[in-house]
């Protein structure tokens, strides 16, 4: 057995803890401010995370760094989201808001993993800190709370690469600065200014202070998260859907790419091909549910066809989950679409979940050139992505990643149905929970909750949230014996 670092783990364990009580203090203030009856059960929970936070701080505080590799990043990532998801759902059990563990725990670690799925039948009812916590963890949840942590670790002298590479695995990461500390803030630099882009312009339109700035959470994170039972339709308003469906669709596209483009560097974007292939894939399936919907009769109204399906579109492909209208009467010929916009996804290094369409043109370009091998079985056909031959270990972590993938959603599925759910509903679901998207089919689908899951149900969904959040081998390598030895 190798020598894990447990003082460095500890320590860093700490040190977001008392951090992530910053974040639970401003929706204190929310709660102060509307002087709601969440006041106190967000102030005990801020004060028992601090307190955690500090004593773990403590014990790891003559942690080497120097001895801290991947194994100790990959499992300080996963107990961050753990601890989190834990301390974060203390307000809604001291509250009485879920009297359920597995709901509340299920409710934060959908808030964290941005997937927006949740066991609240009546979201109005609840009061403003409350709301504004379920956005925040979202919005922490978006870029990633360890690329947040790593921006302030130099603060108190830590070195945290391990944690970035752990937290932004991707198929090839681009740092276009040389310290990671400097890529995690400018990356959320980008990304505040895009939320407080997004408040205003929904400010502007039907929606109030405390709304946009909650939508602006849950949307620029691709989370989900309403304060309005009905969601987004509650508005009704054109303005509203295309605003979002804007910032959803940045929300998707890799943010080191938009970075270089707000710096002027517009070719580096425009000629990405992931960002292409998501372009177009986004265009073209639009266009065919356009279609299907007016031909169908499903809507007269070419206009709103247009409305409805690029919102539905793009909230589905960004992972967001926001839900402008109910789309189970579209028939099974949508529920297929909407399934594979569930697994394929944005683009890598976003704020989405799901296989990421950079990984499905890998997919696709291998598969392309095995058939081309069949005619020309001594040909050598490397992969290409933006003119550049991939390696050979890069498109088998792919495929290993799309197959780990597809095993997680049949085994979640299996789970669900063995628990007593139907086909369609297990299946939507699992698709939903592995690609952080939210909601699913049957009765768990857009208009519709996860109030009625069982207790067991609720745990599985919340594993599979999180190994789906870390892309898959973060987690799941902890799971494998050779993790743990030399």
């Amino acid at each position: 057995m190798f020598q894990l670092n447990v003082r460095f783990i500890v320590k860093m364990l700490g040190l977001m803890l008392m951090l992530e009580t910053l974040f639970m203090l401003s929706a204190v203030i929310v709660a102060f401010l509307y002087k709601g009856n969440d006041l106190y059960p967000l102030l005990w929970s801020s004060g028992i995370m601090a307190f955690v936070g500090f004593v773990l701080y403590l014990l790891g505080v003559k942690a080497n760094e120097n001895t801290a590799g991947r194994r100790e990043g990959m499992l300080t990532v996963t107990l961050t989201w753990i601890l989190f998801s834990f301390f974060g759902m203390l307000p809604f059990c001291l509250g009485g808001y879920i009297p359920s563990i597995a709901g509340a725990y299920f409710e934060t670690m959908s808030g964290y993993t941005t997937t927006g799925s949740t066991v609240l039948a009546d979201v109005e009812s609840l009061p403003h800190g409350i709301l504004f916590w379920r956005s925040l963890t979202q919005w922490q949840g978006g870029i990633g709370m360890i690329v947040f942590t790593v921006a302030l670790l130099p603060i108190f002298g830590v070195g945290a690469s391990q944690l970035f590479d752990a937290e932004t695995t991707s198929i090839t990461h681009e740092r276009f600065r040389p310290r990671v500390t400097q890529v995690a803030k400018r990356l959320w630099g980008l990304y505040v200014f895009f939320t407080l882009i997004l408040v205003g312009l929904l400010w502007a339109g039907p929606m109030n202070l405390f709304d946009s700035v909650c939508h602006a959470f849950t949307c620029i994170s691709t989370g989900g998260y309403s304060t309005k039972n009905n969601s987004v339709a509650f508005w009704n308003s054109a303005y509203i859907d295309y605003t979002l469906a804007l910032f959803m669709f940045i929300g998707a596209t890799n943010f080191t790419l938009l970075y270089f483009f707000m710096q002027g560097n517009f070719k580096k974007l425009l000629k990405n091909e992931e960002v292409k292939w998501y372009f177009f894939f986004v265009l073209v399936t639009i266009i065919i549910v356009v279609i299907w919907l007016v031909t169908k009769g499903i809507v007269s109204d070419v206009v709103y066809a247009i409305r409805l399906a690029t919102f539905q579109v793009i909230t589905l492909i960004t992972t967001t989950g926001f839900a402008s209208a109910d789309y189970l009467p579209w028939g099974a010929f949508f529920w297929m679409i909407a399934l594979l916009l569930m697994v394929i996804c944005g683009c890598a290094g976003s704020t989405c979940g799901g296989l990421k369409m950079g990984r499905f043109v890998v997919l696709v370009k291998n598969s392309m050139n095995q058939f081309k091998k069949q005619t020309h079985p001594h040909a050598v056909i490397p992969v290409r992505i933006n003119g550049q031959a991939l390696s050979h270990d890069i498109v088998t972590r792919v495929m290993a990643f799309a197959s780990i993938y597809i095993a997680l959603i049949v085994i979640g599925s299996l789970l669900l149905m063995a628990d007593g759910l139907p086909f369609d509903e297990a299946l939507g679901v699992a698709v939903s929970g592995v690609g952080n998207v939210g909601p699913g089919l049957g009765a768990s689908g857009p208009v519709g909750n996860y109030a009625h899951f069982s207790d067991f149900s609720l745990w599985v969904l919340s594993f599979i949230m999180m190994t789906g959040r870390l892309e898959l081998f973060t987690v799941i390598t902890l799971l494998f014996p050779g993790f743990w030895k030399q």
